[in-house]
């Protein structure tokens, strides 16, 4: 069963599109991680990220990539990072993420509706 939620709690989560314009690899967690540099446009500008995408991702592959992502919640620090956004996706097969991506090329900084 699907918990309920009223609309305004959705509209409280603010989801924009970004493009990953830098990526390294973070070596220093338990679980090795993406270090992105996110694009949100001028209103938002650039924010970090970790992310344990390893399995599904590479620097090239995710370099240039749009991507949906959280960016209201407080920054957490995650090992040696504060990561200030979250990015979303959805689980494989094996339970790994698959980054949530817009289909065309959209302006940085689009909010989700």
């Amino acid at each position: 069963m699907v918990n309920t939620i009223k609309y305004n709690k959705f509209l409280d989560v603010d989801i924009r599109a970004g493009t990953v314009i830098k990526a390294d690899i973070n070596t220093s967690l338990k679980r090795p991680s993406i270090v992105l540099l996110i694009d949100f446009g001028s209103e938002i500008g650039i924010k970090k990220c970790s992310a344990q995408i390893t399995a599904n991702y590479n620097l090239e592959d995710i370099t240039n990539k749009q991507i949906a992502a959280v960016v209201n919640f407080k920054p957490k620090q995650i090992g040696n990072l504060l990561s200030e956004v979250l990015v979303l996706g959805f689980p494989d097969d094996k339970e790994e993420p698959v980054l949530i991506s817009p289909d065309k090329k959209i302006k940085n900084g689009a909010k989700l509706f």
